[in-house]
């Protein structure tokens, strides 16, 4: 399915776009796109992971939401994607994909919650970014020129990781990932 559409440490790593897949839906006019990445708030989103994806232009949830309410109160924030993790169980999380794909500002994302369940080949397929979660830990990396994104966990503090999200720039063809440190790695 294919929708239309600060503070801390960073890592960055940025590519061109692979090429989108042919008969796909057209892209939004704009090539400039800011896009929020959360995953893992098992039911908890915290005021400033709310403040970190402001301005973005489209949101990305990849998995473990926790409640419906923070689909909406995401929602307010901006347009939103959201995929269904290992977690998100009972009525509410019946109509959530596995598994979606967006176009924004000329590349294709594609989001599952755990990479591990990744049964396709992104290069193939055209997707230029895969965003997943469920590790909680951040990282972004670079493979057969598709960008891997996990923003890590926003939601309650697992395994002495760090409470992070993600930015997509996507610019002209181009994208920039960032991952923001709202709480640093808690050390033995």
């Amino acid at each position: 399915m294919l929708n239309e559409a600060g503070r801390g440490r960073y890592q960055l790593a940025s590519l061109p776009s692979a090429a989108p897949r042919s008969g796909a839906p057209r892209a939004r006019s704009e090539t400039r796109v800011r896009v929020g990445v959360i995953s893992d708030t098992h039911g908890l989103l915290r005021p400033e992971a709310l403040a970190a994806l402001r301005g973005a232009d489209h949101l990305v949830h990849a998995g473990d939401i926790g409640k419906p309410e923070v689909l909406r109160e995401l929602r307010a924030v901006a347009p939103l994607t959201a995929v269904r993790g290992n977690n998100d169980r009972g009525a509410w999380a019946r109509t959530i994909p596995d598994t979606d794909s967006v176009r924004l500002g000329g590349i294709v994302l594609y989001v599952l919650h755990d990479l591990k369940a990744l049964d396709l080949d992104p290069v193939a397929a055209g997707f230029g970014v895969v965003v997943s979660g469920h590790s909680h830990q951040p990282r972004v990396a670079e493979r057969d020129g598709v960008l891997y994104v996990n923003p890590g966990s926003a939601g309650p503090r697992r395994f002495r990781l760090p409470v992070s999200v993600a930015t997509l720039e996507v610019d002209g063809g181009r994208v920039r990932a960032r991952i923001q440190l709202l709480s640093p790695k808690v050390e033995p």
